[in-house]
C-alpha cells in the first residue's frame, strides 16, 4: 500500500500537461448539441475579395463598409487585421481614421499587449495615428502548458488593461466585465486568463467583404450584433490558430477565435479546471483501488473491475465536462492505474509462484509421508497376520483337544479366540484401506447371484446374532446373476450386517432384503438400533469416522467399515446411502447396476 501511495506521489509531481490537454481536446470534440449564442457576425476579406478589387480593399472601400454597417445599427464593429498595411491615399486614410473615431463602438484589435508606460504604442502609425488599438492577443501553448501549439486559453486582463473581447462581450452581457464573477478564472504571470469554450470552425455566421459593398448581403442581420472584420487569405500563419478540434496550422481564423472568446464570456461558459488537490485525490484513489484489485482479486475478475472503473471514470469525466463544464483530470489517474497494474502484476506473480512452489513442496512431502504411512500399515498388517494366525491355530487346537478344561480356562480360550478374530478383521480392514490408498484394488467380475452372497453373509453372522438374541430376517426376491466381484461385495454386505448386529439392542430384528428393477439390484439392511444423529449422516462414510455416541461405548470399530463399503460399491459403479433418525434405527441401501462395462448378466 505504501508503494502504491509512493507511485501516486511520483505521478502527482510529473508534468502530464501534453497528455492531459490531448484528453481535454477529445472531450471538446465529442461535445454534443453545443450551439453559439447568435451575437457575433464575421466579415472576411478573402482571395476572391482581393481578386475583385485588384488588391487588398483600400481605405475608401473600408469607409464604405463601415458606413454600411453603422447605418444598420450594429452593436459593435471590431477590426482584427493590420490596418497600417491597408492601401489608399493619405486623404482616404485620414477620412477612414475620422470615421473610426466618430462611429460609436468601433474598435481595432491589437496583436500584442503593452506594459504600463507603453500606452503610446497602442496607437497606429501615421496617418492613422489617432486610432487606438485594444489588445486582443491569441494564446498558444508553446512554452507553457501542453507545449503543443494549440490555442485553448484567452487573456482577459494584463496589468489592469482589459482585453478587447471582454469589452465587446460586456456590451451584450455586462456581467462579463465583472471578472471575479466569471467561471474558470485563473492567474498566470500577472494576467487573468480562462479557457475558451470552443466550437468547431465555421460555427459562426460569416459574410464576404465584397457581398456587403455589392448589396448582395442582407444587412439587417447585422443589427445589434458584434461584427468582427478580418482576413482569410491563407497567406500568413499569424492570421490562424490551431484548436482542440484540429492541429492544422490554419484550423481556424483569428476572428473566429475572437468570436469563440466573446461567446464564452457572454454565456459565461468557460471550462473550469479543477484544482491540483482534487487531481491528487483522484491519483491516490486510483493507486489504492488498482493495488487492492491486483493483489486481492482473481486476474479475470480484476481486469473486469479495472475495465469497468476505467470506463466509468472516462464517462464521468466526459459527462462532467459536457454538462457542467468541469475539466476533471484524466491523464494522471489513468497513468496511475496502468503503472500500478504493471508494477503489481509481476509482484503478484512472484508471490503466487512462491506459494505454488511451497504448496508443491508440501504436497510432495505429504505424498511421501502418505506413501510411507501406507507402506508401514501394509507391512505391519501383513506381519501381524502371521502371529494372529498362530494364536487362532493354537486356540483351535486347545478347543479341539480331548483334555478337559475348567470353566475359567475355556472362557479364557474363548476370549483369546474372539479377540484374535476381532483383531484379524481390523487388520483385514487396514489392508483393504492400504490397497485403496495405493490404488491397488482391481475388480474381479464374475456373474453371481446376489442372494447367494447375502445368504452366505447371513450364515456367517448367525452365531454373533444369536449371542445377542437378534433375529436376522431375510426377504430376497429371485433375480438373475449380475457381474460383481464376490469377495468385495461380501465384504460390503458383511460390514453392513455386522454393524447392524453391533449397534442393535438385544431381542430386536434385522431385516435384509433384495429386489431387482430394470436397471439395478437393490439390497437393504435395516436395524432397530439407536440410529444416527442428523448432523453425522453426511460424515458416516468418511474413513476413520466414528459417531460421538459410540466412541465411549464398549463397541469397538476401526471407522473403516462403511468407508470400504462405499468405496467397493462405487467401484462397481453403484451407490450406497443411509436413512436414519436418532433413536429410530438405520436403513442402509446398496444399489448395483445390472450392467457392468456394457456387459449384461
Amino acid at each position: 500500500m505504501l508503494f502504491a501511495v509512493g507511485i501516486s506521489f511520483f505521478i502527482a509531481q510529473t508534468n502530464l500537461e501534453y497528455i492531459e490537454s490531448y484528453l481535454y481536446d477529445l472531450r471538446v470534440r465529442a461535445k454534443i448539441g453545443d450551439t453559439v449564442s447568435d451575437n457575433v457576425e464575421l466579415i472576411y476579406i478573402t482571395p476572391q475579395t482581393v481578386q475583385l478589387y485588384k488588391g487588398f480593399p483600400s481605405a475608401k472601400e473600408q469607409i464604405a463598409l463601415l458606413q454600411a454597417l453603422a447605418t444598420h445599427r450594429t452593436k459593435a464593429i471590431a477590426y482584427d487585421f493590420i490596418l497600417d498595411e491597408t492601401p489608399g491615399s493619405i486623404n482616404d486614410k485620414n477620412a477612414w481614421e475620422a470615421a473610426i473615431i466618430s462611429t460609436p463602438h468601433v474598435y481595432v484589435a491589437g496583436r500584442t499587449t503593452q506594459m504600463k508606460g507603453e500606452e503610446d504604442q497602442l496607437f497606429l502609425a501615421d496617418p492613422l495615428e489617432k486610432v487606438a488599438t485594444i489588445p486582443a492577443p491569441k494564446t498558444t501553448d508553446l512554452v507553457n502548458f501542453a507545449k503543443d501549439g494549440v490555442t485553448r486559453r484567452m487573456i482577459l486582463t494584463y496589468q489592469d488593461q482589459t482585453m478587447l473581447p471582454v469589452r465587446l462581450a460586456a456590451l451584450v452581457n455586462p456581467q462579463a466585465a465583472d471578472l471575479p464573477s466569471l467561471r474558470g478564472l485563473f492567474d498566470f504571470y500577472g494576467t487573468d486568463q480562462a479557457y475558451i469554450d470552443f466550437h468547431a470552425a465555421k460555427s459562426y455566421p460569416s459574410t464576404s467583404f465584397e457581398s456587403i459593398l455589392n448589396g448582395q448581403a442582407d444587412l439587417s442581420r447585422f443589427k445589434d450584433k458584434i461584427v468582427i472584420v478580418g482576413t482569410d487569405l491563407g497567406l500568413n500563419e499569424a492570421e490562424y490558430i490551431t484548436t482542440p478540434f484540429s492541429r492544422d496550422v490554419m484550423a481556424m481564423t483569428r476572428i473566429e477565435m475572437q468570436a469563440n472568446i466573446i461567446d464564452t464570456l457572454i454565456k459565461n461558459s468557460a471550462p473550469i479546471k479543477v484544482s491540483k488537490y482534487i487531481s491528487w485525490l483522484f491519483i491516490l484513489i486510483a493507486s489504492i483501488l488498482t493495488t487492492q484489485v491486483v493483489l486481492t482479486m482473481k486476474p479475470t475478475r480484476g481486469l473486469l473491475v479495472l475495465g469497468a472503473t476505467l470506463t466509468g471514470f472516462i464517462l464521468i469525466s466526459a459527462i462532467a465536462f459536457w454538462t457542467l463544464g468541469l475539466w476533471l483530470p484524466m491523464a494522471a489517474p489513468l497513468l496511475t492505474i496502468l503503472l500500478c497494474y504493471y508494477f503489481f502484476i509481476p509482484y503478484r506473480l512472484i508471490v503466487e509462484n512462491r506459494r505454488s512452489w511451497e504448496y508443491y513442496q508440501k504436497n510432495k512431502l505429504l505424498s511421501q509421508v502418505e506413501e510411507l504411512k501406507t507402506n508401514f500399515i501394509s507391512m505391519m498388517s501383513h506381519d501381524l497376520k502371521t502371529p494372529i494366525a498362530r494364536i487362532q491355530g493354537m486356540t483351535d487346537v486347545i478347543l479341539s483337544d480331548n483334555i478337559a478344561l475348567s470353566t475359567q480356562q475355556r472362557e479364557a480360550v474363548d476370549t483369546i479366540k474372539h479377540s484374535s478374530d476381532d483383531l484379524l478383521k481390523f487388520i483385514n480392514a487396514i489392508l483393504s484401506y492400504g490397497r485403496i490408498e495405493s490404488q491397488g484394488v482391481q475388480l474381479n467380475l464374475q456373474s453371481k447371484d446376489i442372494n447367494n452372497l447375502l445368504q452366505e453373509v447371513i450364515r456367517k453372522h448367525e452365531f454373533l446374532a444369536k449371542v445377542k438374541r437378534i433375529q436376522i430376517v431375510s426377504e430376497l426376491e429371485p433375480m438373475f446373476p449380475v457381474p460383481v466381484d464376490p469377495e468385495l461385495m461380501k465384504q460390503v454386505f458383511s460390514n453392513l450386517v455386522e454393524n447392524a448386529i453391533k449397534y442393535s439392542p438385544e431381542d430386536t430384528k434385522i431385516m435384509v432384503s433384495s429386489e431387482e428393477t430394470d436397471t439395478k439390484v437393490i439390497v437393504q439392511v435395516a436395524d432397530q438400533g439407536p440410529g444416527i444423529p442428523q448432523d453425522e449422516l453426511q460424515n458416516i462414510f468418511m474413513k476413520f469416522f466414528r459417531s460421538k455416541n459410540v466412541k465411549s461405548s464398549p463397541i469397538k470399530g476401526s471407522g473403516l467399515g462403511l468407508y470400504l463399503a462405499k468405496y467397493f460399491t462405487e467401484l462397481h459403479r453403484g451407490s450406497i446411502f443411509v436413512e436414519s433418525s436418532h433413536g429410530n434405527g438405520s436403513t442402509f441401501t446398496v444399489e448395483l447396476p445390472i450392467e457392468q462395462g456394457g456387459t449384461h448378466a
